[in-house]
């Protein structure tokens, strides 16, 4: 039986452990949570520090161009496309993931004429969902959102009326991952654009976009990338499409000519036509240097090690917090699991509540899961024996059923 002693001697073993020093760790605090926000690295601190003293504060509007702030989306969004098999000039970073989303199931449906419907899963993002919803009623022209129920075959909904089809490459709850090139097939087999949601993907399983022959997708980079609170989101439009693609939200980032201030918009070339607004330089910063722990590792590394600390928390719970209540939800099978566990337990927010209160901070998701991602870059075997050391002691002690763990704030 694995005792801590042999997870010690795994992460003496371990080839990125070195990672870990790349980002600020709060001492005591076991970090489970990175797949809903990534921690700062030293990098995006420094480099914060010099955009608002240096660039900004000395630059000032000079750095646009001297510290090259003006082609921040395009550049940034090149870095992230070496980790989602992308090429150069595909992915641009700009906007949130609730935008991006929007902007993509439009660019679909234009390019599909006389399609009115798209396919999801009842089970997506909500934002993601809500997107679609706001964009039909824009449309108001009989289009319709067909959505999936859980479990059920995507496949099977997908028709010669379909437009887009928009999934989550892995489901934020369970942590399940679909096949990519499989139902992009299906998709384009019917004649439909297929749109990936990536925001529990990059930086944390391994992704090809242009291998599977995906159309379209988009990201987030403050999880698994570490980009921070808030930090831009992503989009990805393959190149065999970019010429016909047109998003809706013309902005003058993605004019062909933007400082010519002309009242007509024409395109840029290339992806950068999918940008809107300025770019948010703060938080653009940061991102650009937290990329820099990924020219130390590969995708290969940090998938290994996901599916090592996953199985391993997985056995731990199933020994030591056995007939505690816990059920497992996250697929055993190493092929279809993102890199997140979940456990269905009947008092999961207080027992979330008590966790953090230890230093253990994960998360809760309606209804009664516990949720807790495994980033490669700063987990270690330890983190996780301790982490569910702690979550037996709780329960055993029944430490959770303090009154003050049912207290919800606005953020679960």
């Amino acid at each position: 039986m694995t005792n801590r002693e042999d997870c010690v001697a795994r992460d003496a073993a371990d080839p990125i452990a070195r990672s870990r020093n790349a980002f600020i760790l709060p001492e005591g605090v076991i970090y489970l949570d990175g797949n809903s926000l990534g921690p700062v690295t030293k990098a995006s601190a420094a480099r914060v520090q010099k955009v608002v003293h240096e660039e900004w504060g000395q630059g000032l509007i000079r750095s646009w161009n001297d510290a090259d702030w003006i082609n921040s989306g395009t550049r940034i969004g090149d870095r992230i496309a070496k980790l989602i098999g992308a090429n150069d000039d595909e992915v641009v970073v700009g906007d949130s993931t609730s935008v991006n989303v929007f902007k993509q199931v439009a660019t679909a449906v234009k390019l599909r004429p006389g399609r009115k419907v798209i396919v999801s899963e009842a089970g997506n993002f909500p934002t993601d969902l809500y997107m679609v919803q706001g964009l039909i009623d824009l449309l108001d022209d009989d289009y319709e959102l067909r959505l999936v129920p859980e479990g059920a075959n995507v496949k099977e909904a997908i028709g010669e009326d379909t437009a887009a089809v928009l999934i989550t490459h892995v489901d934020f709850k369970v942590g399940q991952q679909y096949d990519m090139a499989d139902l992009t097939k299906a998709a384009h087999d019917k004649g439909a654009i297929m749109i990936w949601d990536l925001c529990h993907s990059a930086g944390a399983v391994p992704v090809d976009l242009n291998g599977a022959n995906v159309d379209l997708a988009v990201g987030c980079t403050y999880k698994y990338l570490n980009g921070g609170p808030g930090a831009p989101a992503f989009c990805f439009v393959a190149k065999r499409l970019q010429a016909d693609a047109r998003q809706p939200l013309y902005g003058w980032m993605g004019h062909a000519k933007p400082f010519d201030f002309d009242t007509n918009f024409v395109p840029a070339p290339g992806i950068t036509r999918h940008l809107s607004g300025s770019h948010v330089i703060l938080a653009l910063s940061s991102l650009d240097s937290a990329l820099d722990v990924w020219d130390d590792v590969t995708m290969d590394q940090v998938r290994a090690k996901s599916l090592d600390l996953t199985d391993l928390f997985m056995d731990l719970v199933e020994s030591r917090c056995a007939d505690m209540g816990f059920e497992t939800i996250t697929p055993r099978d190493r092929i279809v699991r993102g890199s997140q566990v979940s456990l269905l337990h009947k008092n999961a927010f207080p027992i979330m509540q008590a966790l953090i209160s230890k230093g253990v901070i994960g998360d809760y998701r309606e209804p009664d899961i516990l949720r807790f991602g495994f980033t490669p870059l700063y987990t270690s075997f330890a983190d996780v024996w301790d982490a569910v050391e702690i979550l037996s002691d709780i329960m055993a002690k029944g430490i959770w059923k303090e009154d003050r763990f049912n207290v919800r704030g606005a953020v679960t």
